[in-house]
């Protein structure tokens, strides 16, 4: 008998400015940590999370992009081959959702995508927890009439301190770079042949 197995790879890339909370959303999203003391990533980070999808396991790549304007031309190596482009602001720094043009506009530039049209972003609005709230600046309103005005990017407001939203924010955007993914790339298969396979003896724990 032969059983298929796919093995599937998903870059997803987040970037937007210094400061606006994406690396403890990646590491509230993988880890279900977050840490108080702040510390800006020079050039790039990665951390990678085992999702399910439609039947389909598949290996999520999350990139943590420096968002420091003297990392900006690293920014080629890293952004090629992404799947999906998460953009994040500080929904309480006006400056970081006014930086999102330049920020999609820098991806598109470096990353190059095929179809630069179709490319799936999705916005995630951060610090939106109750700590932040008095502080906000940017209206949930205004966010989503901008992602309206991009082709009807997708948009979460998250608080990676308290997790709120975080887990549905990485599903749409696991979906988004899954339906990116190219169809004959998703169709290759791992072929492995249980005829030559030798029995093993169970373990004491068959999950």
């Amino acid at each position: 008998m032969v059983y298929y197995r796919r093995r599937i790879l998903l870059k997803v890339v987040i970037i937007g400015d210094s400061g606006v909370g994406k690396t403890s959303l990646m590491n509230q999203y993988v880890k279900r940590e977050f840490n108080e003391n702040y510390k800006a990533t020079i050039g790039a980070d990665f951390l990678t999370k085992e999702v399910l999808f439609e039947d389909t396991a598949f290996t999520l790549q999350i990139w943590d992009t420096a968002g420091q304007e003297r990392f900006q031309s690293l920014g080629e190596a890293f952004y090629r081959g992404a799947d999906c482009c998460v953009l994040v602001y500080d929904v309480n720094v006006n400056k970081s959702f006014d930086n999102l043009s330049e920020w999609r506009k820098l991806f598109l530039r470096q990353a190059r995508p095929k179809d630069p049209e179709n490319f799936p972003f999705i916005v995630l609005g951060n610090k939106t927890g109750k700590a932040d709230s008095m502080y906000r600046v940017v209206s949930e309103k205004i966010a989503r009439a901008w992602c309206a005005s991009k082709g009807n990017i997708p948009y979460f407001e998250t608080s990676a301190r308290y997790r709120n939203n975080v887990d549905d924010a990485f599903e749409c955007i696991a979906k988004s770079a899954f339906k990116n993914e190219p169809e004959e790339k998703l169709r290759l298969p791992d072929v492995i042949d249980m005829a030559s396979e030798q029995p093993r003896k169970p373990s004491k724990c068959e999950c």
